[in-house]
């Protein structure tokens, strides 16, 4: 029996898993009974192939397994039933009829092991058991760390934001503010990449498909996306690390900000449309417009002035991905390839 089967074998406590429903000593009594059935069940069939062989072989395995699941007092009751049944219905039959090794020196050699069985099962039995209240107690330590370092995080974002939002409710400069208010959606961005990771309850990993569609509503309503001009998010499920689920966010974020501001110049209605989708080597990020397009000459993408490209590549590098980009009359494309 693997070391991993046994462990599992002594985390399962029926008298505490069926407590208080069953009381524990009924639920002992029970798994005793069943053990005891089950050694003469199994030793009927062996007697067919290999009749008169050991009497009290099977025994022993039946008492750890009484012991493991419903404690040493199970083992105990399953070895005094076996024993007793064995000796006076199977082991004294067969002396009367035939030179066997004194029945009280046996008798007194199987309870020896038998106690011995119980006792190295018992103690197992509490060793993983202790084992696994130290573990549930070191995870319920963890889980209140995170929360409380999540709560520590999220606080410090919101702090960035709203320092952010006065000072561009103070300036003067239209330049000034919109930069500002583009680094505080960006500042969101991150923040939502990480209220997604302890939300998932992934570890490491963030649920890009619900992070995605959060974010997509947030830029519509930061960007006041309404009636005319819509926003819209398709995406496919997926998990993957945080850092890369930041960088994507990012990108996004630059790419949806540069449609809305200059794809509908001129133009009352238009829509944007996001996609995450699985690819046979990996995944495709597609942030796209029915916009004008870029000038013809001009080079693609840059419709801030260089800045917002800039960070656009820069997110792309440390995701690890590859742009794209189509534009024409009909609107532009922005893809980012990742591999796997």
């Amino acid at each position: 029996m693997s070391t991993s089967l046994m462990a599992r074998l002594g985390e399962l406590d029926l008298p505490d898993r069926l407590a208080p429903a069953v009381p524990r000593w009924a639920t002992q009594v029970a798994v005793a009974l069943l053990c005891a059935a089950g050694v003469e069940i199994v030793r009927a069939g062996v007697n067919a192939i290999v009749p008169g062989s050991a009497a009290f072989a099977l025994v022993f395995p039946a008492i750890m397994v009484a012991t493991l699941f419903a404690r040493w007092q199970a083992g105990l009751l399953t070895a005094t039933i076996s024993i007793c049944y064995t000796l006076f219905i199977i082991y004294l039959p067969a002396a009367a009829t035939r030179t066997v090794v004194n029945p009280h020196l046996a008798v007194f050699a199987v309870g020896i092991a038998a106690l011995l069985t119980i006792a190295l099962a018992e103690t197992f039995r509490r060793a993983v058991n202790r084992a696994t209240r130290e573990r549930d107690s070191e995870i319920a330590d963890r889980d209140l760390m995170l929360t409380e370092f999540e709560h520590r995080v999220k606080n410090n974002f919101a702090i960035v934001a709203g320092m952010l939002d006065i000072q561009r409710r103070r300036t003067g400069d239209p330049a000034a503010a919109e930069a500002l208010g583009a680094a505080m959606m960006r500042v969101d961005s991150i923040a939502r990449a990480h209220r997604h990771l302890y939300r998932d309850g992934q570890g490491s990993e963030v649920n890009v498909r619900d992070y995605l569609e959060d974010l997509c509503g947030a830029l519509s309503d930061a960007l006041l996306l309404r009636g005319g001009v819509t926003l819209d998010c398709d995406a496919d499920a997926a998990t993957i690390q945080r850092d890369h689920a930041v960088s994507i966010g990012l990108v996004l974020n630059e790419l949806v900000t540069n449609a809305a501001k200059h794809a509908f110049e001129g133009r009352e209605r238009g829509s944007i449309h996001v996609s995450w989708k699985r690819r046979d080597d990996g995944w495709r990020l597609t942030v796209a417009d029915d916009g004008v397009g870029m000038p013809p000459g001009k080079k693609p993408a840059r419709r801030d002035g260089g800045l917002g490209q800039r960070l656009i590549e820069a997110f792309a590098k440390q995701a690890g991905g590859t742009l794209s980009t189509v534009s024409d009359a009909n609107g532009t494309q922005v893809t980012m390839d990742l591999p796997d």
